[in-house]
């Protein structure tokens, strides 16, 4: 697809749309020409360590070198955040909290790492030194028995700022109930502070449960110097170079906020990319069609996988991202796993063979990108057995061709001599244990949360997501599989598509024959007004303005909360006991009888629902061409198949293809097993099947 050439004018008229996903291996864009109503794809490495560098060569490719000016909004999915997390290369932090509760953040639930051993350990975020304790009490009902000691939290100010640190989270017990205490010592630790790193967790989650928001908060805390400085770096670069629009960031709940919430939030850009392209997908499936998917994210280092259900994604109200990390903010539910194409495979002592986690991502790379590793990976896997040609150029100009042989001496030196296997045969055990990983991931969102995949379709995404399509679907007992357009940026396209969208949480912790729904109905005009806020700092206009409520509800004496989505009209002592008796029964198949009602948590999220993005542009346009461009030799199940090669965004509308195939493209390569077949939708979706001749 070709987007409007940058004009001759010095100041352009802001026309495009770019959305940014930053991966592990590729920066992948998608930009959108509003004028033209054209849109086309940009693929560049990432720069691992400096994201910005890699997002700017993108920008830099978008532009052709000329000015930004023609871009109107960017809208990034970032993993900064989470990858600053996962390597704890956060900023050095602090906490101020109720004495005798320094030691919330690494009690957590008296859980452990591995539930049946005996062994594992945990370092929290912020070690013991630099948890510091004031004196001050907010009892469980809101009523302050002890005033909090400004002059202890200015002492224990200064001294966090002693020992370095670089931000600081204020927690008080009780809080969520009344926040009055917690407010005065933010305002005397801000009075102090040099940055506006401060974070106050009655602000990020007033919600009951200590230790969930005590970590939340302090994550967030420990993420704003990181966050909120490679912004500050985004946003300057892109102002050098003529941008003058907004810059928009994907939450993990798959809307979009400003980049100043970003900053003031960074925690809620935990599995931002991800949370994007199943958005996407949730959009693509709906217009083809399939209102119920799984999705599988295939990159260089990762599976990601979530489930659409009616159409919507499924939201989680919390996360781990790993063990000890909890973020409760809503997310998109998303099971990760390390089975990327740069996943590495290797024989484990015990003789068994595993794929990932570890990943040798884009640099070295894997064994065939002749950068130095010399472990297999499962792209090696996949290139020796002839299913991505090695001498073809890899997307986003990574590489113009690869060394197959290298592929070779990395299998059977690990993997092949080890297990006493020959080379292909090791390759192919490769892919079968990378199969099995992801398919058990699938059944994790599905099977475990009381959905039957059989009744799903399936979307593999990303740049590995169509080699694996057809092995998918025969693990799973998937029927369908779908095939986006352009599936190496499909997160790039899902930040297109992503309306703004901004949550809170107030707990209410009341029987349900107690609430005054007067009160309910206050506090959801004030969560309504704080959110409206927010959407109007981002100065992006909006074709409507929607809202969701949701009660987290149980009976007395559980300690889960069941979530029931409800609307205005509903909110009556009537009409919140049927609503959480319906919902009970669609997820238990029964209704206790006796016990009282009782609601915990109001939940309120805004969305702003930006102008919807065509997605008949992504439609094959003329007569394409079925014409083969000739063949490939692809190893399976144990034998060479000749696979039939066809780029794939040249197949017009209505054309079938029959396994053995290959079908080419710049951002991805599908591979379509023996007894498969495939058809092209009338939005360029490649609709996969079993042949049903076979």
């Amino acid at each position: 697809m070709n987007a409007q050439q940058p004009g001759s004018k010095q100041n352009p008229t802001p026309h495009w749309v770019v959305g940014v996903d930053v991966g592990g291996t590729f920066t992948d864009l998608f930009v959108l020409d509003e004028i033209a109503g054209t849109a086309r794809i940009v693929k560049v490495p990432s720069t691992r360590g400096e994201e910005s560098r890699g997002f700017m060569n993108g920008i830099h490719q978008v532009t052709q070198g000329a000015s930004a000016a023609a871009v109107a909004t960017i809208v990034h999915g970032t993993t900064v955040g989470t990858n600053a997390l996962l390597e704890r290369k956060v900023a050095r932090t602090g906490i101020i909290t109720t004495r005798g509760f320094r030691d919330v953040l690494e009690m957590r639930r008296r859980d452990r790492p591995q539930t049946w051993g005996l062994r594992g350990s945990f370092t929290p975020i912020v070690p013991r030194q630099l948890r510091l304790e004031v004196d001050e009490r907010v009892l469980a009902d809101g009523q302050v028995h002890t005033p909090v000691d400004l002059e202890q939290v200015k002492q224990q100010t200064q001294a966090l700022l002693d020992a370095g640190c670089e931000a600081v989270c204020v927690f008080f017990i009780n809080a969520y109930a009344n926040a009055s205490n917690e407010q005065a010592a933010v305002a005397a630790v801000r009075a102090l502070w040099p940055n506006p790193h401060v974070t106050a967790a009655s602000e990020v989650l007033p919600e009951i449960r200590e230790f969930e928001r005590c970590s939340t908060a302090t994550l967030n805390a420990a993420l704003q110097p990181v966050v909120g400085s490679y912004l500050a770096r985004l946003e300057n670069d892109l102002r050098e170079q003529g941008f003058a629009g907004e810059l928009l960031i994907v939450q993990s709940n798959g809307g979009v906020m400003s980049r100043q919430t970003a900053c003031d939030v960074p925690v809620r850009t935990a599995l931002s990319g991800p949370a994007a392209g199943v958005m996407a997908c949730a959009a693509i499936a709906r217009a083809a069609g399939f209102p119920n998917v799984i999705t599988g994210d295939i990159g260089g280092t990762s599976f990601d996988v979530s489930l659409v259900a009616n159409g919507q994604a499924a939201l989680a109200a919390q996360t781990s991202i790993e063990f000890g990390l909890v973020v409760r903010s809503p997310m998109i539910q998303i099971e990760t796993i390390g089975a990327g194409g740069g996943s590495i495979a290797l024989v484990d002592a015990s003789g068994m063979l595993q794929v990932g986690p570890e990943s040798a991502g884009s640099v070295p790379g894997p064994a065939c990108y002749a950068r130095g590793n010399t472990r297999p990976t499962v792209t090696d896997a996949n290139v020796l057995l002839g299913r991505i040609a090695a001498d073809r150029p890899l997307g986003g100009g990574l590489l113009q061709a690869m060394d197959a042989a290298l592929s070779e001496q990395a299998i059977q030196s690990h993997i092949g001599q080890a297990l006493g296997l020959e080379t292909l045969a090791a390759a192919e055990a490769i892919l079968t244990v990378a199969n099995a990983k992801m398919a058990g991931a699938v059944r994790v969102v599905s099977i475990e949360k009381g959905h039957d995949p059989r009744q799903f379709a399936y979307m593999p995404f990303g740049g590995g997501g169509g080699l694996h399509v057809c092995a998918m679907m025969r693990e799973v007992g998937v029927a369908t599989g779908i095939v986006p357009r352009y599936p190496g940026v499909t997160s790039a396209l899902g930040c297109v598509m992503a309306d703004m969208r901004h949550d809170a949480v107030q707990t209410l912790n009341q029987a349900l024959p107690d609430v005054n729904f007067i009160n309910v109905l206050q506090r959801i005009d004030i969560l309504s007004e704080a959110c409206q806020k927010r959407l109007d700092s981002a100065g992006v206009r909006f074709i409507a303005v929607d809202e969701v409520i949701a009660m987290d509800m149980l009976f007395t004496g559980q300690t889960h909360t069941l979530q029931v989505t409800v609307q205005r009209e509903q909110l009556s002592l009537e009409g919140l006991g049927l609503a959480f008796s319906a919902a009970y029964q669609a997820a238990f198949g029964r209704v206790l009888e006796g016990p009282v009602i009782r609601l915990m948590n109001l939940r309120y999220a805004r969305i702003g629902r930006r102008p919807k993005f065509d997605l008949s542009l992504l439609a094959p346009k003329g007569p394409g061409s079925s014409k083969p461009l000739g063949s490939q030799r692809v190893y399976h199940q144990g034998r060479w198949w000749d696979a039939v090669r066809y780029a794939r965004l040249d197949l017009p509308v209505g054309a079938h293809i029959q396994g053995p195939a290959i079908l080419e493209q710049a951002d991805t390569t599908v591979w379509l097993e023996p007894g498969f077949q495939a058809r092209v939708d009338e939005l360029g979706n490649l609709l996969v099947s079993l042949d049903p001749s076979l």
